[in-house]
């Protein structure tokens, strides 16, 4: 197949409650709550979204809320670290920002970049990455928030894999996706995009040594990864193609702001679950940019069950939106 995957659309992770995590997200990192709806699987478990003012592709970090599940462990099988892009000359401010709010911050300088890593209250191993001027996002970051423009999240910078078969793996991203490998060390391999094609969130980094214990999904791990495709057609040949590799794709999933298919592997993914979602139709089809997340929205199949719904639901305190920071 010609063409390539753009770079991430969202990630996908559990976390505890609700109302910790909408704290975090919105009022540490700044994020916007672009999106307050459920787990259509799971009706009585909301799905909240952050990302940018529009909730760009690149930059939706998505949560389940499961405030009795168990503590997950961050292993093989899953993506074990999500970073954000954030200016460079911004990281002394961040940790100060952290520290502030009793996040505990680790300064990791690598050859081609810095980054802050941390914990959210949940245990997701985050990080931020700073980033040149240049990154794109800066135009529609969200400053409505308690973080300045000069601080604020550009979107994602990519994701953490621990490549149980690096050979195949990176075969998958290289020969199928289209990406090139931009930085290798002795412990991973950097893939992305080509670089005509700038967009947040096209850094996935296969960790191949040490080989990670298994991981086990809860609290504070991701749950799954996804790949953007520009639409349905787009999506569809990415379908057949991975079943041309003779791998398992599901039928394409109806998710309300996206369409998703999803695949998972033992050696091609590593064992990780991977979605391919189509950009559109995008989180203003049922509610104004300016309205983002501030209402629960149920797709038409849930809507006569809203009061139920309603009642199961822990009541969420949204922040209320600041005048735009400079």
């Amino acid at each position: 197949m010609t063409g390539s995957i753009p770079g991430l659309h969202h990630i996908t992770a559990i976390s505890g409650a609700a109302q910790e995590n909408l704290d975090f997200y919105t009022g540490v990192l700044g994020l916007r709550l672009v999106k307050t709806t459920v787990n259509f699987d799971d009706p009585t478990t909301y799905h909240l979204y952050y990302g940018n003012r529009t909730g760009r592709p690149g930059t939706v970090l998505t949560f389940f809320p499961w405030p009795r599940a168990v503590a997950g462990r961050p292993g093989a099988g899953m993506a074990t670290r999500v970073s954000f892009a954030v200016p460079q000359m911004s990281l002394d401010a961040w940790t100060e920002r952290l520290e502030t709010h009793d996040v505990s911050v680790e300064r990791v300088e690598r050859p081609e970049e810095e980054a802050l890593r941390f914990a959210a209250p949940d245990g997701l191993p985050l990080e931020l990455v700073g980033v040149p001027e240049t990154y794109p996002g800066a135009d529609s970051a969200w400053t409505g928030g308690p973080v300045p423009k000069s601080q604020a999240v550009r979107g994602f910078f990519g994701t953490t894999i621990p490549a149980l078969h690096p050979g195949r793996t990176l075969r998958l991203f290289t020969d199928l996706f289209g990406w090139e490998v931009t930085y290798e060390t002795d412990d991973r391999v950097r893939v992305q995009p080509p670089a005509s094609t700038p967009a947040p969130g096209q850094a996935i980094d296969l960790a191949t040594t040490p080989a990670p214990s298994a991981g086990r999904m809860g609290r504070g791990t991701v749950h799954h990864v996804a790949l953007r495709a520009g639409d349905a057609d787009e999506q569809a040949r990415w379908q057949q193609a991975l079943r041309d590799r003779g791998l398992h794709v599901t039928e394409v999933k109806d998710r309300q702001y996206f369409r998703s298919i999803y695949v998972r592997d033992s050696e091609w993914t590593s064992g990780v679950l991977l979605e391919v979602a189509t950009d559109g139709p995008g989180f203003a089809t049922d509610e104004p940019v300016e309205q983002l997340g501030a209402r629960l929205q149920l797709p038409d199949w849930l809507e006569d069950r809203r009061d139920e719904l309603v009642r199961a639901l822990p009541p969420l305190d949204r922040p209320a939106p600041l005048r735009r920071s400079s």
